[in-house]
C-alpha cells in the first residue's frame, strides 16, 4: 500500500492583512510619512491646479467666442509706401456696406478735444483719455454693453452727452450718469457707462459722443479712425480680402485688417504655453515627492531590520516582506496623491469662482493624477521593499 503526501500550501497574506500592516508601519512614525505625503500632495496639487484653471479659463474664452462671435473684422488705416500716414475715405463706412456679406458696419472717430473731470483739472494729466465720436449702430456690431445709464441716440447725438467706457469712467471718478465732465472746453453729461470691451477695448479708454455734436462742437469732419463690421461666418475671409480694395482702391495695402478674435486666440496659446511651463515645475514637485518617499522606505527598512529579521524567523517569505514594504509606500504615495487632488480641485474652484470662470476641470486629470502618484510610490518602494526581502534573518536579527 502506497502512501501518499501532500505538499503544504505556500503562505499568502490577504489584502487586509497586506493594507493592515502597511497602515502599522505608517502609524509606528505618522510625522515622518506625514511629510513625505505632503511633498506628493504639493506636487500632484500644483500640476492639477495649473491644468486646471488653464482650462477653465480656456473655457472662459470658448464662451466669451461664442456670444461675442468670430466674425468681426476691424479696418484702421495705415502707411503708404513712403511712410507717410494715409486716411480711411469719410465713406469708407458706407463703401464697405456695399460688399456683399457684410451684415453691419459702424465706425469711431478721433476727436482732438481732451476729457478732464473739471475745468479745475491739472490739463496735463489727461489720464490717456481719447474723445471719439460713434455712430449710434456701434455697440450692436462690437457686442457692447451698457453697464449704467443709456447708449447714444438720436437726441444726446446732438448735444453735449457722452458715453464712457470702463477704465474712462474709472480714471475720471465717475460712477453714476448724471455726472458732468469737461470734455473739450464744454461741460458733457455723461449718460452712460459701458461695461469692457472684449472685441474692441480700445473703446474701455474712450469718452464716445455724437457724430452731430462733434461737428457742431468742435468742427469735426475727420474721417474714421477705426471701422467695424460684421459679415456671415462662411464669408469672413472672402470679405476680409474684398476691405481693403474696396476703401482704398488706389492704395489697397494702406489699409489695416485685423480680426479680434485671432488676439483672443493668440493670448489663449501664449497662456497654454506659459501652463505648460508651470505643469513642468509642478511635475519636479512630484518628483521630488517621489524621492521624499523612497527616502522615507529606505530609512524605514534600516530601522526595522530586528522586525524584518523576527517575521523572516517566524515563517514569514521574502515576497511577505516585498509586498509589505511595497504596500508601504503606495499607501503613502496614495494618500499624499489624494490630498493633493483634493488640494488642486480646490485650489482650480477657488479661482474660477473669483474670476467668474466656467469650472471645466475634466475627471480624467484628476485620475490621472492620483494614478501618476500610484506609480511614484510604485518606483519609489520598489528597492527598499527588495533590499528588506533580501536581508537575511540572522543579520537582521544580530542588527544594533
Amino acid at each position: 500500500m502506497m502512501s501518499t503526501t501532500t505538499r503544504p500550501e505556500s503562505s499568502r497574506l490577504r489584502p487586509a492583512d497586506i493594507l493592515r500592516l502597511a497602515g502599522t508601519g505608517l502609524r509606528a512614525r505618522p510625522m515622518r510619512a506625514f511629510l513625505s505625503a505632503l511633498g506628493i500632495a504639493i506636487g500632484i496639487a500644483a500640476m492639477i491646479a495649473v491644468v486646471g484653471v488653464s482650462t477653465c479659463s480656456r473655457a472662459q474664452l470658448t464662451h466669451q467666442l461664442e456670444s461675442l462671435g468670430t466674425n468681426m473684422l476691424t479696418v484702421t488705416p495705415g502707411t503708404d509706401l513712403g511712410g507717410t500716414d494715409v486716411k480711411l475715405p469719410v465713406d469708407a463706412v458706407g463703401r464697405m456696406r456695399q460688399i456683399e456679406g457684410i451684415q453691419q458696419a459702424s465706425s469711431t472717430s478721433l476727436v482732438e478735444a481732451s476729457v478732464y473731470r473739471s475745468s479745475l483739472s491739472d490739463t496735463s494729466a489727461t489720464g490717456g483719455i481719447s474723445t471719439l465720436a460713434a455712430e449710434q449702430g456701434l455697440l450692436d456690431v462690437v457686442a457692447g454693453e451698457v453697464d449704467k445709464g443709456t447708449w447714444l441716440n438720436e437726441a444726446t447725438s446732438a448735444y453735449p452727452a457722452t458715453v464712457l467706457g470702463a477704465s474712462a469712467a474709472k480714471r475720471l471718478g465717475v460712477v453714476e450718469p448724471g455726472t458732468q465732465v469737461w470734455l473739450g472746453g464744454t461741460s458733457f453729461t455723461v449718460v452712460g457707462i459701458l461695461k469692457p470691451s472684449v472685441l474692441a477695448p480700445e473703446l474701455d479708454s474712450a469718452a464716445l459722443i455724437g457724430g452731430p455734436a462733434a461737428e457742431r462742437l468742435f468742427n469735426h469732419e475727420g474721417s474714421p479712425t477705426t471701422v467695424y463690421e460684421r459679415s456671415r461666418d462662411s464669408a469672413v475671409e472672402r470679405v476680409r480680402a474684398l476691405i481693403a480694395p474696396t476703401i482704398s482702391p488706389q492704395q489697397p495695402s494702406a489699409v489695416k485688417i485685423s480680426r479680434p478674435s485671432d488676439a483672443l486666440a493668440a493670448k489663449d496659446a501664449a497662456d497654454q504655453a506659459f501652463t505648460s511651463l508651470l505643469a513642468g515645475v509642478g511635475s519636479i514637485a512630484l518628483l521630488v515627492g517621489g524621492i521624499g518617499v523612497a527616502n522615507t522606505m529606505i530609512i524605514s527598512v534600516l530601522e526595522r531590520r530586528r522586525e524584518i529579521g523576527l517575521r523572516r524567523a517566524l515563517g514569514a517569505m521574502c515576497s511577505h516582506i516585498l509586498v509589505q514594504f511595497l504596500a508601504e509606500a503606495l499607501l503613502l504615495a496614495g494618500a499624499g496623491g489624494a490630498l493633493g487632488c483634493v488640494i488642486g480641485v480646490g485650489v482650480t474652484a477657488g479661482i474660477a469662482a473669483l474670476r467668474g470662470w466656467p469650472f471645466a476641470l475634466p475627471p480624467l486629470i484628476v485620475l490621472a493624477g492620483l494614478a501618476v502618484t500610484v506609480l511614484i510610490g510604485a518606483l519609489a518602494g520598489l528597492y527598499p521593499a527588495v533590499r528588506a526581502a533580501r536581508t537575511p534573518p540572522t543579520v537582521a536579527l544580530n542588527s544594533q
